[in-house]
């Protein structure tokens, strides 16, 4: 009887234990008070050559979306992204993926599922950007919409789904 219930004691608290470490892992800091600025100042090399530059994309709703080849979630993210760029970008919006990854690995992924968003290469300093912006953690994929004034509207650490991104084009529309 006592092992049944030191048993049962050992796995609430394991349970317990992992919803914390969970709520820890998924929680969002505030963004640092000058991100959005440092934002703006911001360029990019695309995996295709030239450059992708923020300030190109102010004035205007921008879903920027924090990825890897290496992270399963955001890989399975991009064809809904891809398919938000496409209905959005006629009302203004921009969606602009910042990969946290080695070129090479982004080149060889960008041609087997090719992508017509703007992608920057952001490498490390992707992750410090993120951080700026709130996600203290640095997981992925991280996301953040920006409204037409260039501040920060929405963040979501995590696989984005339709219902956000529809709520998110609701809100801030263009």
């Amino acid at each position: 009887m006592q092992r049944r219930a030191w048993t049962w004691g050992v796995a609430a608290a394991a349970a317990a234990l992992g919803a914390g470490v969970s709520t820890w892992r998924w929680t969002l800091g505030a963004p640092a008070p000058d991100a959005e600025q440092t934002l703006w100042t911001l360029r990019w090399q695309r995996p295709d050559g030239g450059e992708v530059v923020a300030a190109d994309y102010r004035g205007r709703p921008l879903l920027i979306n924090f990825w890897a080849t290496w992270c399963p979630p955001c890989i399975e993210e991009l064809p809904l992204l891809e398919r938000f760029w496409q209905q959005q970008r006629p009302r203004g919006w921009t969606v602009l993926g910042l990969a946290i990854d080695q070129p090479s690995a982004v080149r060889q992924f960008l041609q087997r599922q090719p992508l017509t968003f703007p992608i920057g290469l952001a490498g490390l300093g992707g992750t410090d950007l993120a951080r700026q912006l709130g996600n203290a953690r640095g997981g992925l994929p991280f996301t953040v919409v920006l409204d037409a004034r260039g501040r920060v509207a929405q963040r979501k650490l995590g696989q984005v789904t339709a219902d956000d991104l529809r709520q998110w084009a609701e809100a801030i529309g263009a």
